[in-house]
């Protein structure tokens, strides 16, 4: 039900500027503010009504807002929805299970959910949270929990059950969540505890029957991306600057991930340790099912060192850490300027490189560039131990069936890669740079891996990367994206 907070007088004065204040709480009203151009729409509390937020309108999430009971929020393109700045009454969204977003924005007009700072930073609001009702190898314990449930990390959970996801015993991995396209997310991620955050986007059981493309996260506090478990198929993601980690898997995803581009700033890192990749099946590492083994292909991952020499933020660990029984796969990618390309982390529960004896663990068509250890093996004192070595490990990434290269320096694979005031991502040497597959030499794409042909989600291209050098592919992160949000 909307609400009106205005006195009779300041309301005549406000419609007279053709600004009007609608507070909103309880069951919504359905319209977002009408057609009242220039209305501030402030959202709260428990939406159980559809609701639509204007373009025109100033739209304001204060504290965190559940869309809730099956309601649908739908957001016009072009609109801004910013996050309240009020220090520990961190905003948030939370889609419930059951409830929809329908965020669609365009190449022109995208979707931008910001801070309400008039001096945004990193952290000023919590970000987004999709509940879905898909496969998660968690179990919780407390009101409305059991079995294939799933209670999001950072303190959004409530009386109502809003902060929990998974379809428990019955899933529903085809489940539709909505439709986030072509949508900025910017300033987002909150530490509620230590290990405990609110990213910048959470993906919480979220069924294959959502549509995730051109989204982009820019300064995010925590990770940029979460799934933590589900099934949902994402493609065109852009992660820019984030502090934690870039994609971050947990919690049996499966889903299928086509073409990211991440921008690392060499300053900026966690205490926790920052990659572009952290996946784990849980916490323990254990051999729970469904196991974490989500496909990702054609990502470009631009880390912090441009240079061999450069330092950076000591807090960098790698480009890509697979750790706790993970069985994800990485296909087509490209990893440059990390202290360490790829690490095969079997330091808790079982150990991760079973999954490569396995072959449920799959890395291949890929190209660690201007690393300072290409691959690199931990096996840690845990007692699964099984003989492999950094050696082994880095032997196994070089097998040529599997196509990968370590390449010693980060030059002329992109344009301006590191260029923080103007980057360009185009292969160098456009159709004859080295991440294209040339007729006359050998061809170093991956797409008739047994891991990879089943997902038809995946798209054959003959380029390595996020970025073609020309066509259909070459600017799919330009329009809508920003790389330059301060």
């Amino acid at each position: 039900m909307k609400q009106f907070t205005l006195s009779a007088a300041v309301a005549i004065i406000l419609m007279t500027a053709s600004c009007r204040k609608i507070e909103m709480d309880g069951n919504g009203s359905g319209n977002g503010g009408g057609n009242n151009t220039g209305s501030t729409v402030t959202l709260s509390g428990r939406i159980t009504q559809n609701t639509t937020l204007k373009k025109a309108d100033e739209n304001i999430l204060s504290g965190i807002v559940y869309i809730a009971d099956g309601a649908t929020l739908t957001i016009e393109s072009g609109a801004t929805v910013k996050g309240d700045y009020k220090g520990t009454n961190v905003a948030a969204l939370v889609i419930t299970r059951g409830s929809k977003i329908e965020a669609k924005g365009t190449q022109d007009e995208p979707i931008i959910f910001t801070s309400s700072s008039p001096d945004p930073r990193s952290g000023d609001w919590g970000g987004i949270v999709l509940c879905g009702k898909a496969s998660v190898n968690t179990e919780f314990s407390g009101t409305g929990g059991g079995k294939g449930i799933l209670e999001v990390e950072g303190g959004i959970n409530n009386a109502n059950g809003d902060g929990l996801a998974g379809g428990g015993v019955a899933p529903d991995d085809a489940d539709n969540s909505g439709t986030l396209q072509y949508v900025r997310i910017e300033y987002a991620g909150y530490a509620f505890q230590p290990d405990k955050e609110v990213n910048s986007l959470t993906l919480a059981a979220v069924g294959s029957g959502t549509t995730i493309d051109h989204v982009q996260v820019s300064y995010a506090k925590d990770d940029a991306f979460e799934w933590f478990g589900g099934t949902v198929n994402c493609k065109y993601l852009i992660a820019y600057k984030t502090q934690d980690d870039d994609f971050d898997t947990d919690n049996g995803f499966s889903g299928t991930v086509q073409f990211g581009l991440i921008v690392r700033d060499s300053l900026i890192a966690d205490i926790s340790k920052s990659e572009s990749f952290e996946s784990d099946n849980n916490s323990a590492g254990s051999t729970v099912t469904p196991q974490t083994r989500a496909v990702f292909s054609n990502i470009t991952s631009v880390g912090p060192l441009a240079t061999l020499n450069n330092v950076g933020n000591s807090n960098y660990l790698a480009g890509v850490q697979i750790r706790r029984n993970s069985a994800i796969s990485i296909f087509n990618s490209v990893f440059l300027g990390w202290p360490t390309g790829i690490l095969i982390d079997a330091t808790t529960g079982r150990s991760t490189d079973r999954n490569i004896a396995d072959s449920t663990l799959r890395i291949r068509g890929v190209i660690v560039a201007g690393c300072k250890t290409s691959v690199n093996y931990t096996k840690g004192s845990n007692s699964d131990v099984t003989g492999e070595t950094p050696e082994s490990i880095k032997a196994w990434f070089l097998n040529p069936y599997f196509k990968n290269r370590d390449i010693p320096s980060a030059d002329n694979l992109y344009t301006r890669p590191f260029d923080y005031n103007n980057p360009d991502f185009i292969p160098f040497g456009n159709a004859s740079s080295i991440l294209v597959d040339q007729k006359d030499k050998a061809t170093f794409t991956v797409f008739d891996d047994p891991v990879i042909t089943g997902r038809s989600f995946i798209t054959a291209v003959n380029f390595i990367g996020a970025i073609a050098p020309a066509g259909e592919y070459a600017g799919w992160h330009k329009g809508w994206s920003k790389f330059s949000v301060n």
